[in-house]
């Protein structure tokens, strides 16, 4: 009954930039923490960031300084603005949102389908 669609991702040269962006829709009460995850084929999926509805950030190290999360809390929607792209960074890149529910009250986490995100050199 809630649905993450991600957007925004491609084909991108080294050192370019892409912006994503993640709504959430359907049965909402309110949201949290809403983040970016990433995964590349055979690897692990990795914490790209996440921001919670007041603005506090967190970063995994190797995103700092490149990356910047944010969100529209009124959209339900996170952006992830992505900078000085490099080949590794190249994966599937996912918005993730552990969604407060009614009738009952419940919070359930939800998983977007994933954006490709291609950084050629």
């Amino acid at each position: 009954q809630v649905q993450l669609v991600e957007s925004g991702g491609g084909l991108v040269q080294a050192g370019g930039s892409l912006r994503l962006s993640c709504t959430a829709s359907g049965s909402i009460f309110s949201i949290n923490a809403m983040g970016w995850y990433r995964q590349a084929p055979g690897k692990q999926r990795e914490l790209v960031a996440t921001i919670t509805s007041g603005g506090s950030t967190n970063y995994a190290d190797s995103m700092k300084g490149r990356f910047t999360i944010s969100r529209d809390n009124a959209k339900n929607t996170v952006y992830l603005q992505m900078n000085s792209l490099q080949p590794e960074d190249t994966a599937v890149y996912y918005c993730n949102a552990p969604v407060v529910r009614t009738a009952p009250w419940r919070i359930n986490d939800y998983w977007g389908q994933g954006t490709q995100v291609t950084v050629s050199s």
